[in-house]
């Protein structure tokens, strides 16, 4: 059995009860503090996004440069093996 289906399995079982309870751990564990771990976690959260986004295009620039040449199979840039004499 693979952990995916079971912790989907989880997430779709929770209900109301499950959720309080949920709630008041993080409002024992965070008390007063609690605005401000949610501010920072959404901050975390978009600086996350920010650096995938970047990352794509990245990737994205780099497959589409047009002055980019691949050789011919047959065709041999210099350098591309050591050569012996």
């Amino acid at each position: 059995m693979h952990a995916a289906p079971v912790l989907g399995f989880f997430i779709q079982n929770i209900g109301f009860p499950e959720l309080a309870i949920i709630l008041g751990l993080g409002v024992l564990f965070f008390g007063r503090n609690l605005p401000s771990v949610g501010r920072s976690l959404g901050k975390s959260i978009v600086e996350f996004k920010k650096g995938l986004k970047g990352i794509e295009e990245e990737v994205d620039d780099a497959t589409n440069r047009p002055d980019l040449k691949r050789p011919a199979s047959g065709d041999r840039l210099e350098g591309d093996a050591p050569k012996f004499t």
